[in-house]
């Protein structure tokens, strides 16, 4: 019991420790009133939202998450970086034509981590944003067609339930 009890507070922690780090990296501004405005944001953020960092109580886990998603990055942002060439083809070509519509996208994921990193990594992919998620749906605004039948292969969504699903 005291080793989950331990664990607990490791998560808010490690939460706090991320955030606090990331916040130093951002903010440039290194005395003390800004530092403890740092440090006193990062500790409520950390209470209010460590369990969306780590929904479960092994360690071992954690680390093949982070160790997942750090490698899902490099491929979302190839993908951010053919879509944003397929936009600027799409607005500077006569011939390729505007074509928005809404469309909904179901998926398999099942915790919310999961379905934000979801709708997230399409919003942003350019000429994609998710508008809602709703249970176990997206809804998705597209530019143009080709947009969403890229967004209904699947890939995407694999590639997110291998980081989150065991």
């Amino acid at each position: 019991m005291m080793k989950t009890k331990s664990m607990g507070r490791g998560k808010y922690f490690i939460t706090f420790l991320l955030l606090l780090s990331f916040w130093l990296l951002l903010s440039g501004h290194y005395d003390l009133f800004h530092i403890s405005i740092g440090i006193g944001c990062c500790a409520l953020v950390s209470l209010l939202s460590a369990d969306l960092l780590f929904d479960s109580a092994s360690g071992a886990t954690h680390h093949l998450v982070i160790g997942k998603f750090l490698l899902y990055i490099p491929w979302l942002v190839y993908q951010i970086i053919l879509a944003n060439i397929a936009v600027v083809k799409l607005v500077l070509s006569p011939k390729l034509k505007i074509d928005p519509r809404v469309f909904t996208c179901k998926t398999s994921l099942k915790t919310d981590v999961a379905k934000t990193t979801y709708g997230n990594s399409i919003t942003l992919t350019p000429g994609t944003i998710t508008i809602d998620i709703k249970d176990d749906v997206l809804y998705v605004h597209a530019l143009a067609g080709n947009f969403a039948d890229d967004l209904l292969t699947g890939e995407m969504e694999k590639r997110i339930i291998t980081i989150f699903q065991r």
